[in-house]
């Protein structure tokens, strides 16, 4: 299992990596599409929703199961990657490189309430 230390994490398995522009871009944990297995679909937010913090904004469907993807936190949808609805298998491959949405902060502090590398490995330790 792959956890990037530059990354931030949701106990949900969602991680987040903030770009210069100040926005966040959020996709799905190594650990969360391994857990999934072959994911054949993916439901992606509409650009200019707002979401709330831990609010379900996406989907991810394997041929085992169907996981919410939650917002980690509060924003507005700016973008989001076409390219891995197309091939949902994106996200099996790469879970890193597959990002499923670009947020817009809402709040400032955003990422003090987010997990880092350390603390979400110790979560799913925990949960295996």
């Amino acid at each position: 299992m792959k956890v990037p230390a530059e990354l931030k994490y949701t106990d949900s398995h969602e991680w987040v990596r903030w770009e210069k522009d100040g926005s966040a871009t959020v996709g799905v944990t190594d650990f969360a599409q391994e857990s999934l297995g072959d994911l054949v679909f993916v439901e992606l937010p509409q650009v200019g929703r707002a979401v709330k913090a831990g609010e379900s904004c996406a989907v991810v469907e394997s041929v085992k199961a169907a996981s919410d993807v939650y917002a980690p936190i509060a924003g507005e949808v700016l973008a989001v990657n076409q390219a891995v609805a197309d091939k949902p298998e994106s996200i099996n491959a790469d879970a890193y490189a597959a990002w499923l949405f670009r947020l817009r902060p809402l709040e400032a502090g955003a990422n003090s309430r987010l997990l880092d590398a350390g603390q979400y490995e110790s979560n799913v330790a925990q949960h295996k």
